[in-house]
């Protein structure tokens, strides 16, 4: 297969594109690839770093508001249509694949021109803005949420789950908690509020400590880069306990999950693809900082099936954190009742789905 994919601005749309292109790989070694993105985006490191071609293309987003700024942004994405329609001819493509993101609109628009069969791929609950334009050109639709399947044209539409899910459904327990100094038969909980971390997670966290040092359970707080300097500044050292360990950012993160019992952090799709695929137990504070709150319809997906517990933002503070935690982390029925509802949920096979959705509309 000849794949061009696209997806960019954040790893949301990138990770499910890198995860499908793993699973080509394995399934037709002798595969092309190629993944077209923007230069300031985070694609632009990610995607080299896995040893994936990779080219850019300009483009930005609509302003909300009139503004001169969206006429320029018109022009930019005329320009990279065309672009993309020249990196097209010279690839040859099978197929075309878009993620979300800007860039993928305008890659998946010049495929369609040029009649060439073309899938996108909705992560969340609520259709991005991109998909949402897209969807009237596409041949097919993957979705990862029930929710999302409105939004679409009917007959297009394929559940596929997240493609995510099939990498980290494959990695087995492998006490890597004791390379942060934690047990591995003690009951862990990780609070993380993504990989730049979350202020009100933090502080909650933060908040909380002097009573955690207390518990019988681990905690595992990764505070994101961004924040770790103001928040070591701002814990005692003396409530800090044994059971607590504080780190900015974990690189390898997906192979942590299999040894935890339970997490608290965001809402994020590839975040709910991951735990759902492993069973793992969630308390989950969507961001209300995200387009049309999609967040708390992702979490609300698990929610409604037993599989998580919503803590809103707005509620959040170190007095309902140790609520929640202390719920969760001291009633194992519980936890194994949230895990098997969380696994039955998830999509192990959902790389293979999609990839089984970009062969039927590849011309023979």
């Amino acid at each position: 297969m000849r794949l061009m994919i696209s997806g960019g601005g954040t790893g949301g749309h990138i990770y499910p594109a890198l995860a499908l292109i793993e699973a080509l790989r394995k399934r037709e070694p002798d595969s092309e690839i190629l993944y077209v993105g923007t230069e300031k985006g985070l694609e632009s490191r990610i995607v080299p770093e896995q040893n994936i071609p990779f080219k850019t293309i300009k483009i930005q987003g609509f302003k909300r508001s009139l503004s001169l700024e969206n006429v320029k942004t018109i022009g930019l994405f005329l320009k990279s249509v065309g672009d993309a329609h020249k990196m097209i001819k010279e690839f040859h493509p099978d197929v075309v694949v878009g993620t979300g993101g800007y860039v993928s609109g305008a890659v998946v628009f010049a495929a369609s021109l040029q009649h060439i069969p073309t899938v996108i791929h909705e992560q969340n609950s609520v259709v991005g803005v991109t998909n949402k334009f897209s969807s009237h050109f596409v041949t097919k639709i993957g979705i990862s949420f029930e929710d999302a399947r409105k939004d679409f044209p009917a007959k297009k539409v394929v559940f596929t789950g997240n493609p995510r899910a099939t990498q980290v459904s494959r990695i087995k327990p492998n006490d890597a908690l004791t390379e942060y100094g934690l047990q591995s038969d003690v009951p862990t909980l990780l609070i993380f509020g993504g990989s730049r971390g979350a202020e009100k997670i933090n502080s909650a966290t933060v908040e909380a400590l002097p009573q955690l040092k207390q518990r019988n359970y681990q905690v595992l707080f990764v505070t994101g880069s961004v924040h770790y300097k103001k928040i070591m500044a701002q814990i005692d050292p003396n409530a800090l306990g044994k059971n607590c360990v504080v780190r900015s950012y974990i690189a390898e993160m997906p192979q942590l999950l299999p040894d935890l019992e339970a997490i608290l952090g965001r809402a994020g799709a590839t975040s709910l693809a991951e735990i759902t695929a492993l069973g793992i137990p969630s308390i989950l504070v969507p961001s209300p900082y995200v387009t049309n709150d999609h967040q708390t319809k992702n979490a609300n997906s698990l929610v409604k099936n037993g599989a998580a517990e919503l803590l809103p933002e707005s509620k959040l503070n170190g007095e309902s954190l140790l609520k929640a935690a202390d719920a969760l982390m001291t009633d194992e029925n519980l936890r194994i009742k949230m895990g098997t509802a969380a696994k039955k949920m998830g999509r192990p096979h959902a790389a293979d789905d999609l990839l089984n959705v970009l062969e039927s509309v590849i011309k023979k």
